[in-house]
């Protein structure tokens, strides 16, 4: 049986898996207005407690990555230090969080084509299922390829799209003489409630910070180079989305709700200043955006091919293409989902579908990051090496993350969002209800996972 291509990867290209994965880009470009518009001048200190989370978080998927080396990663990390059942349900999770990240992903980088063909007077309107199918063709055909590629044009993207949304930054900050902005300092007009609503959005900014972990198999050095890519992404991008976040609400005149209503921030702050670089900030958010829809789905396939290969879906998931050593069926499966379900939606807006898909795969990725937490201290203590500071930050990332399923509880949001935890509560439902029937039906998976524990 193929086998994915090992020891490819060096640390940097690990580490441009996890930051397309996150797009740095996307939150300034416009993910900023959706927590603008619940948090206003708080927006900031939401990033900033989700940053101080994210890295917990970090800290303790880096313990488990230093340890397990695997293309399911998650799954294989939660089913080794609490049971297969566990880590079958948290693959669950991860498969949702990926494919709807890839989506919202799919839907952004629909709407930045959009603004690039109209600044450009090439087109007014041009079909969303078109742009969703090209993008979705464009993904599938990249993903099939050699994982190094994805990797370093992901790299390669964010850092230049980073560096044109910095300097926008600052020319925003010359237009205000550098001053301080006292109303985003004292938190005018915010409260705390908004501030937890915003919270859950806040993470999906980050989500994907761990996907370096699913490159396991094909990293030189995993032990050492996944860790440091898994704590490093969300630093890196946490500094990121605090500067340009407090730069854009400034910006912006700290008018929440103004912010909120804008389809494109980075270049409402610079509109009829520079015209070459509205044309760069839409094609390094076009990019930026495919990046992480691409990445999104090479974490999905490497997700869904690990469960494949333990047979708890369809053995066929776990195929290697024998030419480009990727999981080719696993791939295509995630690439026409992710056109069907976004097809399925074509009539809503696309930065709706961004706020609506993202936040649905929030709660995929807040309770695989919950599970993680509890994981890292079990599997440390069954090898023999725990200390009181792993059992403090396995409690600190659990916590943190249930925390955050509140503040999406409570206050109740605005429909739809309010019917999101619920439905993918159902979601996770059906997933314990397939695994109870494997378990009843087809023991032997759950022998084979055991079994391949017991030899690790």
């Amino acid at each position: 049986m193929s086998e994915l291509r090992k020891d490819s990867l060096t640390f940097m290209e690990a580490l441009g898996q996890s930051v397309a994965n996150v797009s740095p880009t996307l939150t300034p470009a416009v993910a900023v207005t959706v927590v603008a518009a619940m948090a206003g001048t708080a927006s900031w200190l939401v990033y900033v407690l989700a940053t101080l989370s994210l890295v917990i978080v970090g800290i303790n998927v880096s313990k488990l990555a230093a340890r397990i080396s695997a293309a399911g990663s998650f799954f294989i990390y939660v089913s080794r230090a609490l049971g297969p059942s566990w880590g079958m349900l948290s693959g669950w999770a991860m498969l949702a969080a990926y494919l709807f990240t890839a989506m919202a992903l799919t839907a952004a980088t629909a709407l930045f084509i959009q603004d690039l063909l109209t600044s450009a007077g090439l087109a007014t309107a041009a079909p969303p299922i078109l742009l969703f199918a090209v993008i979705s063709l464009a993904v599938w055909l990249f993903a099939m390829r050699d994982i190094r590629i994805s990797s370093r044009v992901g790299l390669t993207v964010e850092a230049v799209s980073m560096a044109i949304i910095i300097l926008v930054c600052f020319i925003s900050l010359e237009d205000h003489g550098f001053a301080t902005d006292t109303r985003q300092l004292t938190f005018d007009g915010a409260s705390f409630g908004s501030v937890a609503q915003a919270i859950v959005f806040g993470i999906f900014s980050y989500v994907g910070f761990e996907s370096a972990a699913t490159l396991g198999k094909e990293t030189r050095n995993p032990f050492v180079a996944i860790p440091r890519a898994v704590i490093l992404t969300p630093i890196i991008a946490g500094v990121f989305f605090i500067f340009t976040t407090y730069v854009i609400t400034q910006g912006f005149g700290d008018d929440g709700a103004k912010l909120g209503a804008s389809t494109g921030p980075m270049t409402d702050l610079v509109a009829g200043k520079n015209g070459m670089l509205t044309v760069l900030i839409y094609i390094g958010a076009t990019i930026s955006c495919f990046a992480c829809a691409l990445a999104s789905i090479n974490a999905f396939s490497r997700m869904l091919f690990s469960l494949g290969r333990y047979q708890f879906v369809h053995r066929s998931m776990g195929m290697i293409h024998d030419r480009h050593q990727t999981p080719h069926v696993a791939v295509t499966i995630g690439c026409v989902l992710n056109f069907l379900i976004c097809s399925a939606f074509y009539k809503q807006a696309y930065t709706d579908l961004l706020g609506y898909f993202g936040t649905i795969a929030s709660f995929g990725f807040i309770l695989v990051y919950m599970a993680c937490s509890v994981a890292a201290p079990v599997l440390l203590r069954k090898l023999g090496t725990v200390t009181t500071g792993d059992y403090v930050m396995g409690a600190l990332g659990a916590v943190l993350m249930i925390l955050s399923l509140i503040g999406s509880l409570y206050p109740v949001p605005d429909v739809p969002y309010k019917y999101f935890p619920y439905g993918f509560a159902v979601y996770m439902l059906v997933g314990v209800v397939w695994f109870g029937l494997l378990k009843v039906r087809m023991p032997q998976t759950l022998l084979g996972l055991e079994h391949d524990m017991e030899v690790s």
